[in-house]
C-alpha cells in the first residue's frame, strides 16, 4: 500500500514509525513532515491544511490510504474532502470533528446523554461570564475558548483578577482569534488526570494503553501550559476498575451519542480523563492522536497499525486486533529555550545519528529540519526521546540517559516526567 500521513510533528513521525513495521506499507509519504520524518518517508513539500493539495497528490500518486492526524485539516474537512474521491482515510469526518472543535458542542453532547463532566455554562460576552464568575465565587475556575487553540486553550484562573485577564485575553484580545469567540466556565475538578486513546469505526470502541501528560513547561507542574512536555504509559491510576467504569459510562455512551446525532465518529477519540473523587469525569475530547501520548501508546502497540486502519475505514474493528506489550514507556520532550513563548530556530542538534536517531530508543521529531546531513531546531517541542522496558523505572532511566546526550543551544526538558506515576506505583 501506498500511504500518506498528513502533518509535521512527533505524533506523525510515531505514527509513520509504527506504519512502516506493516508488510503491507510499501511507500510512505509525508506532508509536510520534518527533518526527522525524511529519514522515514518521503516528505511532500504541501501544508497540512492544503485539503486541495492533499487530495490533488493522493489522486495523482494512487495513494491506497490517508491519515489525517492533526486536529485543523480534521476541522476543516480534509476527511469529507478525500472520502468524497473513493479515497481510503483515517480519521474523523469534520461533522464528527466537532467533538473537538467546539468545547460547547462536546459540553452540550456530555449533558445530553448523561456522560459524566465537570458542571459548567456557555457564553458569548465577557462581561456576563464575569458576572456569573462572581456570583459563583469558586476558586479556581476553568475558562476554555470553545474552538481549537493548539491545545492551549483552557486557563484555570485562582483568583477573580485571573478570570477576569483570562476572559479578557480570549474573548478581548483574541489571543486564539475566532475561537475565543465563545467560551465554556467550568468547576474545576481534582484527581490524577489519565489520557485514553481508542480506536472507533463509528460504532465499536477499542481503548488503547493508557497514558499520563505533563502539561506546564516546568518541573513541579509550575510555568505555563504546553503541548506536552512528556509522557508515561500505562498510567497507574487507571485500574482494570476504573478502566470497565469508563467503558460502560464514558467511551460506549459517547460512541452511540455520535452515532445518535448523526455524527458517527470513525477514528482515534482522545479521552482526556479526571479520576475524581466521584469516578471518572470527562475533561476533553479529541478528535486525533494526542502529542506526545501517541509517542508512548504506538510505542507499546503490538498489532499492526494499517490492517486496524482500515478495520476502523471499514467499519470492521474488533477487539482481537489490537494489542498491546506489557512493557512500560515514556517519552521524555526537548524544547527550545523560551518555549512555549518565543524561542529561537536554526540551532544545530549533537548526539543524533544520520538517521536522527539513537541506539536503543526512539527519537520522534517534533520540530527539526535536516540541511546537509546536520539537524536543526526548528519548532518549541524538538524531540521526544521515547524508551521503552519492563519497569517504568527503567524506561524513564534509559530515556533521561539519552536526553542526556542530546543538545543544542538553550534546549531544556523537564526533569521530573513520570515521577507522580512512580509515586503511585509504590
Amino acid at each position: 500500500m501506498k500511504i500518506l500521513v498528513v502533518g509535521s510533528g512527533g505524533r506523525e513521525h510515531a505514527i509513520i514509525r509504527k506504519l512502516k513495521q506493516s508488510p503491507k506499507a510499501e511507500k510512505i509519504y509525508c506532508c509536510p513532515g520534518n527533518g526527522g520524518i525524511s529519514a522515514d518517508a518521503q516528505c511532500v513539500d504541501i501544508k497540512a491544511m492544503d485539503i486541495e493539495g492533499v487530495v490533488n497528490f493522493s489522486k495523482e500518486n494512487a495513494i491506497d490510504l490517508v491519515v489525517v492526524a492533526p486536529d485543523d485539516p480534521l476541522a476543516a474537512g480534509m476527511v469529507d474532502a478525500l472520502n468524497k474521491e473513493g479515497i481510503m482515510t483515517f480519521g474523523p469526518t469534520k461533522d464528527a470533528a466537532q467533538i473537538e472543535a467546539s468545547k460547547v458542542f462536546s459540553k452540550n453532547l456530555m449533558k445530553e446523554f448523561n456522560i459524566p463532566t465537570a458542571s459548567y455554562e456557555v457564553f458569548d460576552d465577557p462581561a456576563k461570564a464575569l458576572s456569573y464568575i462572581e456570583e459563583k465565587n469558586e476558586y479556581p475556575v476553568v475558562i476554555k475558548a470553545d474552538g481549537l487553540a493548539l491545545g492551549k486553550g483552557v486557563i484555570i484562573a485562582a483568583n477573580h483578577e485571573e478570570a477576569k485577564e483570562g476572559l479578557h485575553e480570549i474573548m478581548e484580545e483574541k489571543v486564539f482569534g475566532t475561537s475565543g469567540n465563545h467560551v465554556v466556565v467550568e468547576e474545576f475538578l481534582t484527581g490524577p488526570e489519565v489520557s485514553v486513546l481508542a480506536f472507533v469505526d463509528g460504532k465499536t470502541v477499542v481503548p488503547m494503553v493508557s497514558s499520563m501528560d505533563h502539561k506546564r513547561a516546568l518541573d513541579g507542574d509550575k510555568g505555563l501550559n504546553t503541548g506536552g512536555m512528556g509522557t508515561v504509559a500505562p498510567n497507574p491510576f487507571y485500574t482494570k476498575e476504573v478502566a470497565q467504569e469508563c467503558m460502560d459510562k464514558i467511551f460506549k455512551p459517547t460512541v452511540a451519542a455520535m452515532q445518535k446525532l448523526g455524527r458517527p465518529f470513525k477514528g482515534c477519540l482522545y479521552f482526556g480523563l479526571m479520576l475524581t473523587p466521584k469516578g471518572p469525569y470527562v475533561i476533553e475530547y479529541n478528535s486525533r492522536f494526542g502529542d506526545p501520548e501517541t509517542q508512548v501508546v504506538l510505542e507499546l502497540l503490538d498489532s499492526d497499525l494499517v490492517e486496524i486502519m482500515e478495520a476502523v475505514y471499514n467499519g470492521t474493528l474488533t477487539e482481537d486486533m489490537v494489542h498491546f506489550s506489557d512493557e512500560k514507556a515514556a517519552c521524555v520532550i526537548i524544547a527550545s529555550g523560551g518555549y512555549p513563548k518565543s524561542y529561537r530556530k536554526g540551532l544545530p542538534i549533537s548526539g543524533l545519528d544520520a538517521q536522527g536517531q539513537r541506539d536503543g530508543v526512539s527519537i520522534y521529531h517534533s520540530g527539526t529540519k535536516l540541511s546537509d546531513g546536520v539537524y536543526y531546531n526548528n519548532g518549541g517541542r524538538v524531540l521526544g526521546v521515547t524508551a521503552r522496558a519492563d519497569s517504568l523505572q527503567a524506561a524513564l532511566d534509559k530515556a533521561y540517559e539519552n536526553v542526556d546526550a542530546i543538545s543544542f543551544e538553550d534546549c531544556f526538558s523537564r526533569r521530573d516526567i513520570g515521577k507522580r506515576a512512580l509515586s503511585a506505583l509504590k
